[in-house]
């Protein structure tokens, strides 16, 4: 019985209707999708409908969201099931090869994008000419960060992830003495001078005490940033520090002494350091004459890898990213009267499939064209004969 059981479901998991269903869907994930982006932006719409096994609807009456729609992730895993399925139909045979090198093709194109959906990391580099840089910065995660400033040619930086915050308690700092606890988080706030008259604000230590914080609905628009806040306390051998307002919108640095060393305090967009360096070298903006259409944008970096003894120049333009170290760097925008660049950094490890999937397929339809062709001039040959 089983047995019987189970070679229906793999009947139906590779049969052309379930096929066709799965390509509908498809479709109508990207028709929602595409319409979703006006509410969450791009990513958030992908991630919503496309990078997910399941698109999750909250409703009014009830107080946890439910899967309404499957997601393209599940749809994906069920195709690419499929599509092993019908290609382990095919005879094997060197007539065949062409059609088990396309479909191969085909599932290597389906694993790449399941392992840049759940491995791709997307961050950027802002970098001023002149400046060096070794780090890179997530575009929408924050980070609290407690930075040792003592040693005057060295910081030890410890950071607390947004993540971690929005949970409150109190959060130790590993490698300190220090712990944080967290008073009150906002995922996206709006701060402004505190006006006479207006509530005492929670802050008694920093700028806090003087900047008003009302708490906005998370930004959905992809050219905007949530302005990450929080009320936070540093605690340290049973004393207090007082309570700091630490926003992702507050440019001014703020510090507090324990024990003979100096602890700045900051939220910002999540780091992650690198064992190089670049420096901007220089950054052209060019247009077409008498427009002000872009042609080009280019950064000149000199990339510095102390554990290679590496220091060469590379140039970084449209089109030309920079693989380095796993990691690609694009040109993706510029600032401040052209001074300033932004590169785009993507870290995927399956960066090469589509590639090899690409190149499986174009080979296989060659294969498979080339063998129906010696089959047709064969078959006239014989009719010639005949």
């Amino acid at each position: 019985m089983i047995k019987t059981y189970a070679l229906q479901t793999w009947k139906f998991l590779k049969s052309l209707q379930l096929t066709i269903v799965l390509l509908a869907l498809l479709m109508a994930l990207v028709v929602m999708c595409t319409l979703a982006q006006v509410d969450l932006g791009t990513v958030g719409a992908v991630n919503a409908y496309m990078r997910s096994f399941f698109v999750w609807h909250q409703f009014s009456f009830l107080t946890f969201p439910v899967p309404t729609f499957p997601g393209a992730a599940l749809v994906g895993l069920f195709l690419t099931i499929n599509l092993v399925g019908k290609t382990l139909e095919i005879k094997r045979t060197w007539s065949k090869a062409g059609m088990w090198l396309v479909h191969s093709g085909l599932v290597i194109l389906f694993a790449g994008e399941f392992v840049a959906g759940m491995m791709q990391v997307d961050t950027n580099m802002t970098i001023e000419v002149g400046q060096t840089v070794n780090y890179v910065q997530s575009y929408k995660n924050a980070e609290l960060a407690l930075i040792d400033v003592t040693d005057p040619t060295w910081d030890e930086i410890y950071s607390v992830p947004d993540s971690l915050l929005a949970k409150g308690g109190t959060i130790a700092i590993p490698g300190t003495p220090l712990s944080v606890k967290v008073k009150q988080y906002f995922p996206n706030a709006e701060l402004s001078n505190l006006q006479p008259g207006a509530p005492a604000s929670q802050a008694t230590a920093g700028v806090g005490p003087s900047v008003a914080v009302v708490e906005k609905p998370l930004t959905s628009v992809d050219n905007e940033m949530n302005q990450v806040s929080a009320f936070v306390e540093p605690l340290a051998g049973g004393r207090s520090y007082g309570t700091w307002l630490a926003s992702v919108a507050l440019g001014a640095p703020q510090s507090f002494t324990h024990e003979g060393r100096t602890y700045v305090l900051s939220m910002r967009l999540r780091r992650q350091y690198l064992p190089y360096a670049f420096t901007l070298k220089q950054f052209r903006h060019d247009v077409y004459p008498g427009t002000d259409i872009p042609k080009n944008f280019s950064s000149l970096v000199q990339v510095m890898n102390p554990s290679r003894n590496e220091s060469r120049e590379v140039l970084i333009y449209m089109n030309q990213p920079l693989r380095y170290e796993g990691k690609t760097f694009y040109q993706a925008s510029f600032g401040k009267n052209d001074t300033l660049s932004v590169l785009s950094v993507v870290e995927n490890p399956g960066w090469l499939l589509p590639y090899v999937s690409c190149v499986l397929v174009s080979l296989g339809l060659l294969v498979h064209f080339a063998i129906v062709l010696r089959r047709s001039l064969k078959r006239r040959q014989d009719q010639k004969e005949a």
